[in-house]
């Protein structure tokens, strides 16, 4: 069905020409299952976005053959690729909510493959097939869904309507491009469940791209590992997971977060945090003129404390109050009941998205020297030392500091913004779904920064993500959030393995750590 020979990608829009994929060849039967992996920059999305015909830029060539069902793609021109294009190539991207068109309602946007590949069909026809997409994807109430604007849903919500998109003209390949990243691990559960029934139902053949590689080992069949842009090792799932024969390999099944205390336990030092009886509520926005207004109880009754070099994990699905109460916290939302005492001064937070988090105008010196600037009291001489040390300190090399964002790697941005929230010295850092989006290398590499500094600084670090496997490394105690509420709590080896509230019991098995 799809045979990929000796594909090769190069950009002309620097003075040497840069090639960024060499030589990828891959065949795939129909039907079958195939990831995709590698770190960020290894090729893996600009081979995608050339099997479904999107890379069509004047300064880019790209050589070998695509062949699909005995089509050659980079021979085909451009109204060739539209009649294969959402009919029998489709494509899921990373992020819904930058996918789907905010101003349109879910219903027009599910129907629109059906309006350019069926122009035979009538609107109540396409009605019908949508509102059956809809379904197929696991959505419930599928007549709200169809009339909501993709704000109105929640990211897995977001996520299931761009699988329906997908599949609305029953495509025979679908190229699946980091699909559930930063979605709980419920949520990707269910997604995984969801392409897999795909699959099965309608012999689809699925491309899955994907950091995450314990999400590949459970959906893919055979697997292709890139590097640089370069195939470094291919195979069944078992022979490159379990017996890998490239270094690069061995380092990237190496990194999968595994249920392995790493480093030593917290101590039971000075308190730096006391959450007491906190609770917090707002009040929904209508979506229509006539729909009443709707109270969120957001946070209730909850109570925490965090003491010295101690690293505490917050763990619950998108919508269950985590964030909320990190915002509570740090001072950015007022609490209705309850109060939040800190017992030390300049509590931190790092980002999920640390490029979102840097002013893209501002040199990575002046980023770290910014706090020391609010803070007042430092000559410019002593910024810049102290800015200096840090990049040492978060293993990052001093040059950087004339480099903008944009000209560091995920990795090295993540550092800075730990780097930026450790310059006064602050005894607790709040670090919410701060690896979530990063490469499995990178992540380890983060996740072992955050313990070299906790033990350290004796920081103090409230760890809150969705990955069951990375909260169980990096966390000493750990708290179970639902519905605004702590339905459980405790040492991290006695809640997980040996959990009380079902919801914990759900996670576990969600994460492949309870079977």
């Amino acid at each position: 069905m799809l045979d990929v020979k000796d594909l090769t990608i190069e950009f002309h829009d620097h003075l040497a020409p840069e090639t960024v994929v060499f030589d990828f060849c891959l065949h795939m039967e129909p039907g079958e299952i195939v990831g995709l992996v590698g770190e960020s920059g290894s090729g893996k999305s600009m081979t995608a976005l050339a099997i479904a015909g999107l890379l069509a830029r004047h300064d880019m060539e790209k050589r070998g053959e695509i062949l699909f069902e005995g089509k050659d793609l980079l021979s085909c021109d451009r109204q060739q690729l539209r009649a294969l294009q959402g009919s029998r190539i489709a494509m899921i991207f990373q992020e819904p909510m930058t996918s789907l068109n905010p101003v349109c309602r879910v219903g027009w946007q599910v129907e629109e493959a059906l309006r350019i590949h069926c122009p035979q069909m009538t609107k109540q026809e396409r009605r019908q097939r949508a509102m059956q997409a809809l379904a197929d994807a696991d959505l419930k109430d599928t007549q709200r869904v169809y009339d909501s604007y993709p704000h109105q849903l929640s990211g897995g919500m977001r996520q299931r309507v761009m699988i329906a998109a997908a599949m609305v003209c029953e495509p025979k390949l679908l190229i699946a491009d980091e699909p559930t990243t930063a979605l709980d691990v419920t949520i990707q559960a269910q997604i995984v469940e969801l392409l897999k029934r795909i699959n099965q139902e309608k012999k689809t053949a699925i491309l899955f791209i994907s950091h995450d590689l314990s999400l590949v080992r459970q959906l893919c069949r055979r697997v292709i590992v890139m590097q640089g842009g370069y195939i470094v090792e291919s195979g069944t799932v078992d022979d490159v997971f379990y017996r890998p024969k490239k270094a690069y390999t061995q380092k990237l099944v190496g990194a999968i977060p595994e249920c392995v205390r790493q480093g030593t336990k917290g101590n039971t030092g000075k308190l730096v945090l006391s959450v007491e009886n906190v609770h917090m509520g707002f009040v929904q926005k209508r979506r229509s003129l006539f729909e009443k207004k709707r109270r969120i109880e957001a946070v209730r009754d909850v109570s925490l404390s965090v003491r010295e070099g101690e690293a505490v994990g917050l763990v619950g699905e998108s919508g269950c109050g985590k964030s909320t109460l990190s915002k509570v916290i740090l001072g950015l939302e007022k609490p209705e009941q309850g109060k939040v005492v800190h017992y030390s001064e300049h509590p931190q937070m790092v980002f999920q998205d640390p490029y979102g988090s840097l002013n893209p105008a501002y040199k990575i010196g002046r980023i770290l020297e910014e706090p020391l600037r609010i803070q007042g009291g430092f000559p410019a001489a002593e910024r810049r030392r102290q800015a200096q040390e840090m990049l040492v300190r978060v293993g990052l090399d001093e040059k950087i500091a004339d480099r903008y964002p944009y000209q560091l790697s995920g990795g090295q941005r993540q550092r800075v913004c730990i780097g930026a929230a450790l310059m006064l010295k602050p005894k607790l850092l709040i670090a919410d779904e701060a690896v979530s989006a990063l490469d499995v290398t990178i992540q380890a590499q983060i996740l072992e920064l955050l313990r070299r500094l906790k033990e350290e600084m004796g920081l103090a670090i409230l760890f809150i993500s969705h990955d069951m496997r990375v909260v169980y490394q990096m966390s000493d105690r750990v708290v179970i959030m639902k519905d605004g509420q702590f339905v459980e709590s405790g040492d991290t080896d006695t809640v997980y393995f040996a959990p009380q509230h079902p919801y914990t019991e759900q996670l576990l098995l969600a994460a492949g750590i309870r079977t």
